[in-house]
């Protein structure tokens, strides 16, 4: 017992730093791939992507990202107290029933670059772990370039580069305000919603998105960060 508890804490320990290594060097280069993508390729859906620098992404798709999926994204910790409680109480009612998420922008990236897709317990507690560590290592643009590099945009399509490629045609530094809402109201659902040409939801949707674009204009945290 001895010797298995010395190997169990060995690989224990090799595995933590082998994480602890993955995550800062994350930091400034880009997954070679992930477990998601890995999924695509085995599911026959392929893999497009395009990973481009942030500075290379328009601040309409970043804005849009904010707006739509986190817009404390600026100031927060990776979680939002307030929408987890209120997302646990409407399940609590609600139960048996759909979910709701309360997912802030770290934590989808610590889930899409890190770990598999999944409600288990388990897997958000990594999650967990996970949005604390990138929180702690990287910086808020570097969180968000990952974001719109990873997120799958559609199906067997990652990234908003790969997007904008495959609905507009065209690099994602030309993308308009409503394409870029278009693209970020795909992302819950990117196998279902229809971007180009939009379907009634995504339509509505991303005009809803640029309202809150145009809300977030002149916030300084913001403004800071997608500029």
């Amino acid at each position: 017992m001895k010797k298995v508890w010395k190997i169990i804490k060995r690989t224990f320990i090799i595995l933590f730093i082998a994480q602890l290594a993955y995550i800062v060097i994350l930091k400034w280069v880009n997954p070679p791939i992930t477990v998601t993508q890995i999924g695509s390729l085995i599911e026959g859906r392929g893999l497009a992507r395009d990973y481009i620098s942030y500075d290379e992404m328009p601040k309409s798709a970043k804005l849009a990202a904010i707006a739509s999926e986190d817009q404390l994204f600026a100031t927060h910790n990776g979680f939002d107290k307030k929408s987890i409680e209120k997302a646990l109480e409407f399940n609590e009612k609600k139960e048996g029933k759909k979910v709701r998420g309360a997912s802030t922008i770290s934590q989808q990236v610590a889930k899409n670059v890190f770990l598999w897709q999944g409600r288990s317990w388990f897997r958000k507690g990594l999650e967990a772990y996970f949005t604390f560590m990138i929180e702690l290592v990287w910086s808020k643009e570097r969180i968000l370039e990952m974001y719109l590099n990873v997120s799958e945009t559609g199906i067997g399509t990652f990234g908003i580069e790969a997007a904008s490629q495959r609905y507009f045609k065209k690099p994602a530094s030309n993308l308009t305000k409503n394409e870029a809402a278009r693209i970020v109201v795909n992302l819950p659902n990117p196998k279902k919603y229809k971007v180009n040409p939009p379907s009634g939801y995504v339509s509505k949707r991303a005009k809803w998105v640029e309202r809150q674009m145009r809300n977030l204009d002149g916030d300084k945290d913001i403004e800071e960060l997608v500029k």
